[in-house]
């Protein structure tokens, strides 16, 4: 892969070919992709999607949406850190294309402000609902009139192809979605593959599938010109090693800190775990006089922070070699050296977070909430598509607001399009929508 054509300015529809040396430092193109997704209603929703607690009350518990935001700060700093060496390494890139470090910085705060756009309400449990529906559910049904593709699609519904398909999706009037730079959408795409084959690998571009298949022409499209087909197979775009790594420096801490603001980690316990982390860097004189949790919370969170970002910054130069030959198996924080204290971490929190008895009951409510709607919805759709509606299907599929897509020409489509809509629905719409079931 190469850098030229990795950093392309294209977007869906363009006849012209646009050069980052032609472009308005005062609105550039990768800071336009930005302002698009902060004003999309998909990324608004994310205020009421969970992150790891559903139907929070309290404001100690991040969101969707503020995970989103923290993770794309830390994404622009690791972009700009990263582009700043690759300037460097590649003078031509400033000299004569006209790029600049905060253009790295854009493009991976911008993928990393979408990352979790395509996620169902409910949290990961809401993609195994929808694909427990149609791997053993009422939604087996349907698996004879679709493709064994289609249904992989179905039965592994993954949120990262429902963000790609979110924000390229053509409606009237909209033709190629946000209409986001090709640069910025091949770094949003962590996984480069569809649902089918699969691939038993230990690449890290191989754990899930990145795209349906009714936006697999664009994505054809968008990977061959950004040079990341390569031997037959599609790789992963370098950037997107940021996007994960800044993902995972967010939900490692973050998460962590709302777990000891919940009180359900001991602080004394927390902070020793935080400082083992940090402790390379840490100021003691000026911890020593920090005085109530919040303020010593807060340091450790920052310093931690910090010292992640520059780490992952060192690992992708010192790799980028791999990285644009497509031969970097990693997420890069599998290779930091501070591992094992990440590790530590993320056990503790799975063990009092992601495993606590309010989680998992909540979990199960938001299970049982995107069984009915998709039951409900995708059926009426499937009736709907063979001119079968009942009475009650016409009834349900008022309910879908003005624009919506639902009932097309392929059967696959119109599926997938109910069980979209219902995958965009914030936790508390889809608790309010199956009440009315």
């Amino acid at each position: 892969m190469e850098w030229e054509q990795l950093l392309s300015l294209k977007r869906y529809g363009d006849k012209v070919h646009r050069l980052r040396r032609e472009q308005n430092d005062l609105r550039l193109g990768f800071e336009v992709d930005y302002d698009r997704i902060i004003f999309s209603a998909a990324f608004r929703s994310l205020q009421d999607k969970t992150q790891v607690v559903p139907f929070s009350k309290t404001d100690f518990v991040h969101t969707r949406l503020t995970h989103s935001l923290e993770v794309s700060v830390v994404g622009r700093s690791l972009g700009r850190m990263v582009g700043s060496a690759l300037l460097e390494r590649y003078p031509h890139l400033q000299k004569g294309l006209g790029y600049q470090a905060t253009d790295f910085g854009s493009i991976v705060a911008t993928a990393c402000l979408a990352h979790d756009i395509g996620n169902p309400p409910f949290g990961h449990s809401g993609e195994q609902a929808i694909g427990s529906f149609f791997s053993s559910g009422e939604g087996k049904a349907f698996s004879t009139a679709l493709s064994e593709v289609e249904y992989a699609d179905l039965c592994h519904f993954e949120g990262n192809a429902n963000g790609l398909r979110l924000l390229t999706q053509s409606l009237p009037g909209t033709p190629g979605g946000l209409r986001l730079s090709y640069a910025t959408l091949g770094t949003f795409i962590k996984y480069p593959k569809a649902s089918l084959p699969k691939k038993p690998t230990s690449h890290v571009a191989d754990k899930k599938f990145g795209y349906f298949q009714t936006e697999a022409p664009f994505f054809k499209e968008l990977t061959t010109t950004l040079g990341m087909v390569a031997e037959g197979s599609v790789k992963r775009h370098p950037l997107t090693y940021l996007v994960e790594a800044a993902d995972d420096i967010c939900y490692t801490i973050i998460d962590f800190e709302d777990g000891i603001n919940l009180g359900w980690i001991s602080e004394s316990y927390a902070l020793e775990y935080l400082i083992n982390l940090v402790r390379d860097r840490l100021d003691a004189k000026k911890y020593a006089e920090l005085k109530d949790r919040p303020q010593r919370l807060g340091y450790l969170r920052a310093l931690a922070i910090n010292t992640l970002i520059h780490e992952a910054a060192e690992l992708f130069l010192e790799h980028e070699a791999a990285l644009l030959n497509g031969a970097f198996p990693h997420a890069l924080l599998e290779k930091s050296k501070y591992k094992a204290q990440i590790d530590d971490i993320i056990a503790l929190s799975v063990a009092n977070i992601y495993k606590a008895p309010e989680v998992i009951e909540k979990e199960i409510i938001g299970y049982k909430v995107l069984r009915t709607l998709l039951e409900h919805y995708v059926t009426a759709a499937h009736r709907s598509f063979h001119n079968e509606a009942t009475a009650l299907d016409r009834m349900v599929l008022d309910t879908l607001p003005p624009g919506v897509p639902l009932i097309t020409d392929f059967y696959y489509e119109t599926l997938l399009n109910a069980t979209c809509y219902v995958a965009s629905l914030s936790d508390g719409k889809a608790m309010g929508l199956a009440k009315n079931f």
